[in-house]
């Protein structure tokens, strides 16, 4: 699977943005997949998750009511919109992905073998 990402760049305080993670080389039907960030001098964090089914959906504590993962199996494509956002939201966005990934590995970075190059959200304050 490659994965592509794109939509970051820079926005103000409050404002949203959809960052979208398009696939390739396989279908994304029974794929888990994941949102994961980095921000400047910090480890990668568990940003959102959706269950290979594609039905149920998980997210930090931090996002939760401003962030949505979503996913288009026809289109291989996974998305996030991002709502509310504030500079605590600046980082480098990635998508993952993982065939067959259970439930309970979906926050967990090491458990996807497929990754997207990233993409850059700035909030500015």
């Amino acid at each position: 699977v490659q994965l592509q990402a794109s939509g970051g760049g820079l926005v103000q305080t409050g404002g949203s943005l959809r960052l979208a993670c398009a696939a390739s080389g396989r279908t994304l039907s029974g794929v888990g997949l994941a949102w994961f960030r980095q921000a400047p001098g910090k480890e990668r964090e568990f940003v959102a998750a959706i269950a290979r089914s594609g039905g149920a959906t998980y997210y930090t504590d931090s996002v939760k009511g401003r962030f949505t993962i979503s996913r288009d199996n026809g289109k291989s494509t996974v998305y996030l919109q991002m709502n509310s956002l504030g500079p605590e939201d600046t980082a480098i966005y990635y998508c993952a992905a993982q065939p067959g990934i259970i439930t309970s590995s979906l926050g967990v970075s090491s458990s996807y073998n497929y990754w997207g190059q990233g993409t850059l959200v700035t909030v500015s304050s």
